[in-house]
């Protein structure tokens, strides 16, 4: 486990001035820690400093993951899987808005004090804006993913002068990595984190490369997602959507925006949180929500008789799939919208569904990043993969 050691009482030092020094240098995910006093932990807490996944497992959920259980090995620790969706949806939010609802009724019965999450800009909707919420008002203003790099923690010291002792914290991966490294840190009585799958995200600038490239109207995407049928779904303001086949994309002109931060990630699962929502192990129109621990339990258990369920499901063979896509993302092959469409079709029918997506999604991204690693910062490559997505690569041949 991690051995970080609490400074006394008010002699932490002063916090650095936010993005004045980033131990992890391009690597950074800009989660926010270095932004506060807690910067001093960074060496250890960083998730691209000092891999640790397994041992905060441990100290989160009780035991690290069993790497011969197939759902451990590429889900990581829980107690339960399903599908959900939200009777009664909430308007305006990117699915159903499980999310903002657990948080809602978490601050509306008094089990927390206040909410880590990210509203966004008045200028920029798509520009993060992280705050420590008190209302409900002020969490549902932050309803929608927002697919940037965000300083989550950089509120981390506000949460301390403000005297709360029982908060939930809603983020991705590598900030719920170096939250999990610090928590003991925070003086907290309570603390439940509530997490979504993360993978490829980019800066401003590269998110509007990727609008640009690939709608019809990216000023008016109010969101988009990477959905189960194999194509981006984009949301306009208007209400209409646009989809576009995943084997569409100009992947000569997008292979390189998205941040090294995510192309060196291992944790697409969001392993150390209480409660996951995501999309991706469930059929198209629902959510995944995998349960870690009690906590997570208690978070599920307040909104349960808000929410349809039905149990997960698997279906197909990702494997010669996934093995194909290694060598075509490598090279960055593009192909012509027609034949991508058909290729969309085909998939759809045929390709893995369910869990069985999950674990392609996963295999294509770990193959990918495996690979980013060992050529781009080959000493790392031992100690920053883990263990469990060592096994996952190694069903595959993968290029030099």
């Amino acid at each position: 486990m991690t051995s970080l050691q609490q400074p006394h009482s008010h002699q932490k030092a002063k916090a650095l001035k936010p993005g004045s020094r980033r131990p992890a240098k391009a690597l950074c995910s800009e989660c926010g820690l270095c932004d506060t006093y807690y910067i001093h932990y960074v060496k250890e807490a960083c998730a691209f400093l000092n891999e640790q996944i397994a041992n905060l497992e441990e100290q989160a959920h009780g035991r690290s993951r069993n790497l011969d259980n197939s759902d451990d090995l590429y889900f990581g620790v829980h107690q339960d899987m399903m599908a959900a969706r939200k009777k009664e949806p909430i308007p305006g939010a990117q699915w159903t808005g499980i999310v903002s609802t657990i948080a809602c009724e978490m601050l509306n019965q008094g089990i927390v004090e206040g909410v880590v999450c990210v509203q966004n800009t008045k200028e920029d909707r798509f520009g993060p804006m992280p705050i420590l919420a008190r209302t409900p008002e002020e969490v549902l203003a932050a309803r929608v993913n927002k697919p940037t790099l965000s300083p989550n923690l950089s509120v981390l010291e506000e949460v301390e002068r403000s005297g709360m002792k029982k908060l939930l914290v809603i983020g991705v991966g590598c900030q719920i990595q170096a939250l999990r490294a610090v928590e003991k840190q925070m003086g907290l009585e309570k603390l439940y984190v509530l997490g979504t799958p993360c993978v490829d995200n980019v800066t401003r600038a590269g998110l509007q490369k990727f609008l640009e490239t690939t709608s019809r109207s990216p000023e008016t995407v109010v969101h988009y997602e990477f959905m189960q049928d194999f194509r981006v779904h984009f949301k306009h303001e208007d209400g209409s959507t646009e989809t576009v086949p995943f084997f569409g994309l100009k992947t000569n002109q997008l292979k390189d925006i998205f941040a090294p931060s995510c192309l060196s990630c291992f944790d697409y699962v969001n392993s150390l949180a209480d409660l996951v929502v995501g999309y991706m192990g469930a059929p198209f129109g629902w959510q995944w929500i995998v349960v870690r621990n009690d906590r997570g339990q208690e978070m599920l258990d307040l909104i349960q008789d808000q929410l349809d369920t039905q149990p997960v499901s698997s279906q197909g063979d990702r494997r010669a799939a996934v093995q194909q896509s290694i060598p075509a993302y490598d090279k960055a092959v593009t192909i012509p919208m027609w034949a991508a469409k058909m290729m969309g079709v085909v998939i759809e029918r045929i390709g893995p569904k369910g869990l069985e997506y999950a674990r392609f999604s996963i295999d294509s991204h770990y193959t990918r990043n495996y690979l980013y690693v060992k050529r781009n910062y080959p000493e790392k490559l031992e100690n920053h993969v883990p263990d469990f997505a060592k096994r996952i690569v190694a069903q595959y041949k993968l290029p030099e």
